[in-house]
């Protein structure tokens, strides 16, 4: 039987239930709950939208878009989203995915946290980003309708998600801030870690080598 969370079909297929159980037993619970929200939301806005998409791929972004802030998926060497599209494009590629699929789901990861851009690119990029940004800083919620949205938090509660989502950043960023230049991301670490200071594009061209 599949799992249906209100009315919505979490996908049963042997990868996605995969997939379940390994974003479970290898991230902490707020992480895993924002995460099947975040797919929750995803399709009600793609129902709501009208819109057609391969909800498998869409359910691998929204599990995988947060797993490159966790040990051992971490690269101090790169973003945080890069991390974890790479580690969704070969879980997808180890297990039969095309070429393809596993591209797409590599880009909604990994462009995740960029603006203006994902809405524009293949459905499954552009819902990974709303459904998220809806659980995170409630863009979209008001066209939700709130029965939905209840019973979804019924299953996937919030608790203090607010304080564990910005725990969850400083503390999987805080080894490697530098990878947070030009994101949102160094927002957080600005508020949260004394002495860091963002560096502003005004400095970084005004710092330049060039004479003007």
């Amino acid at each position: 039987m599949p799992e249906i969370i209100a009315g919505l079909e979490i996908p049963g297929t042997a990868a996605g239930a995969e997939a379940t159980r390994f974003i479970q037993e290898t991230t902490r619970p707020p992480i895993f709950h924002h995460s099947r929200r975040a797919f929750l939301f995803s399709q009600m806005h793609a129902h709501r939208l009208g819109v057609e998409l391969d909800p498998e791929l869409l359910y691998m972004a929204t599990m995988f878009h947060d797993v490159g802030l966790l040990t051992p998926f971490s690269d101090v060497e790169q973003r945080f989203e890069v991390d974890g599209a790479d580690h969704a494009r070969t879980f997808l590629l180890d297990r039969g995915f095309s070429a393809a699929a596993a591209e797409t789901v590599w880009t909604a990861i990994a462009l995740h946290t960029t603006l203006g851009i994902p809405e524009r690119m293949a459905p499954e990029i552009g819902l990974t980003q709303l459904g998220i940004a809806t659980d995170v800083v409630g863009v979209g919620l008001e066209a939700l309708e709130q029965d939905q949205v209840d019973e979804i938090l019924a299953v996937h509660p919030r608790g203090d998600f607010k304080n564990e989502f910005l725990r969850a950043h400083v503390d999987g960023l805080k080894n490697r801030p530098e990878t947070t230049e030009g994101t949102m991301n160094s927002d957080i670490l600005e508020h949260f870690i004394p002495g860091f200071e963002r560096t502003s594009m005004v400095e970084r061209v005004l710092n330049s080598p060039w004479e003007s």
